[in-house]
């Protein structure tokens, strides 16, 4: 295990663990795990896409599966386009207007 670790080389503000480097530095983690963040939100969305498509495809007509269908497309891309505008809301006011040292791009 200390070889893995020892194997990563982190750089200079970022400790060795299990999984990856992670940064020591308050920005830079936020930055890192809100990446990882919006992956997860991203491949969550997808799921319930195709599980609405899916459920739209074997209503037989049903309306109410129809619309359940569709309910799970609309609020997916809705949850996911809230996701991205709010990262875009937080790099417009913290880098372009606050100038907060630490969220330059």
């Amino acid at each position: 295990m200390l070889a893995l670790l020892a194997a990563l080389n982190c750089g200079a503000n970022e400790i060795a663990t299990d999984i990856a480097c992670i940064p020591t530095d308050p920005v830079g983690f936020v930055a890192k795990t809100y990446g990882i963040g919006l992956g997860l939100i991203g491949g969550v969305a997808l799921l319930f896409i195709i599980l609405g498509g899916y459920t739209i495809l074997t209503s037989s007509g049903n309306p109410a599966r129809v619309a359940s269908g569709k309910n799970y497309i609309y609020y997916a891309i809705a949850g996911l386009l809230l996701a991205i505008f709010g990262f875009i809301f937080i790099q417009v006011i913290a880098v372009d207007i606050l100038r907060i040292p630490g969220f330059n791009r």
